[in-house]
């Protein structure tokens, strides 16, 4: 087993199963939701999951939308969105809105693979940083919340 996991969230189906499939011969864990909600209530319950595939024209709340949210409630999870329809705005909003990456559909799988590889290196290393900032036995606490917020925001 790969040491990742990912969430796929697409509305269409069959693409998404298939993608799962391929990325589970891989040695990769991947589980499928189909909505935004769908996502988010699986993210309140699983914490493990490490990478979030998200396309971005799924039915309301879209994308970007459910992006906002996985982002505010789990802002170590590293977000790769992908769309079978990409435009420039598209793809620079959601990298505004804290998308690791941004990729069209279909994707190259070695591609995503990849991108998730640096992703979750980029991950880990929040982490690390997370760690560090609450084990600091010399800085206020106020100190450590805004250490820890500016690592939270990617700073």
């Amino acid at each position: 087993m790969n040491s990742f996991s990912f969430l796929l969230v697409d509305d269409e189906r069959e693409f998404l199963e298939v993608l799962a499939l391929r990325l589970r011969e891989r040695g990769y864990a991947a589980e499928c939701t189909f909505t935004g909600p769908e996502a988010l209530k699986y993210l309140e319950k699983d914490h493990s999951v490490d990478i979030a595939l998200l396309d971005i024209n799924m039915p309301a709340p879209d994308g970007m939308e459910t992006l906002q949210k996985i982002k505010l409630k789990h802002p170590l999870i590293e977000v790769i969105m992908f769309t079978g329809h990409a435009t420039i705005r598209s793809a620079v909003e959601a990298l505004k809105l804290g998308a690791f990456h941004y990729l069209t559909k279909p994707c190259n799988l070695q591609e995503l693979i990849c991108l998730s590889e640096l992703a979750v290196v980029r991950k880990r290393e929040r982490e690390a940083k997370l760690l560090d900032a609450r084990m600091k036995p010399y800085i206020s606490d106020w100190g450590r919340q805004e250490f820890i917020s500016k690592i939270l925001a990617g700073k």
